[in-house]
């Protein structure tokens, strides 16, 4: 899955600083509904990553069943605070 895509398919905009609060909200719900239904690891863990990317990710704990997952999530957060 591809950044710009995600953005586009769930925002309609790839710069999400031109996208109205209305627009975010509904954004956002139907991500949130998307990562919910979703069975596939990885694609889910996609969503789970741009949820976090926008503050908005669910506790590992319940996003995930794996640990691996968890673990792999966990990874992409210390990445990210790092910097790196």
């Amino acid at each position: 899955m591809d950044f710009d895509d995600l953005l586009h398919r769930y925002f309609g905009i790839t710069d999400l600083a031109e996208a109205s609060p209305a627009v975010q909200e509904a954004g956002l719900d139907k991500l949130r509904v998307d990562f919910g239904l979703e069975t596939d690891r990885g694609r889910k863990f996609a969503l789970w990553s741009l949820l976090y990317l926008l503050g908005q990710a669910p506790d590992l704990d319940v996003a995930f069943k794996s640990e691996d997952d968890r673990e792999a999530a966990r990874n992409l957060m210390d990445l990210l605070d790092s910097g790196g």
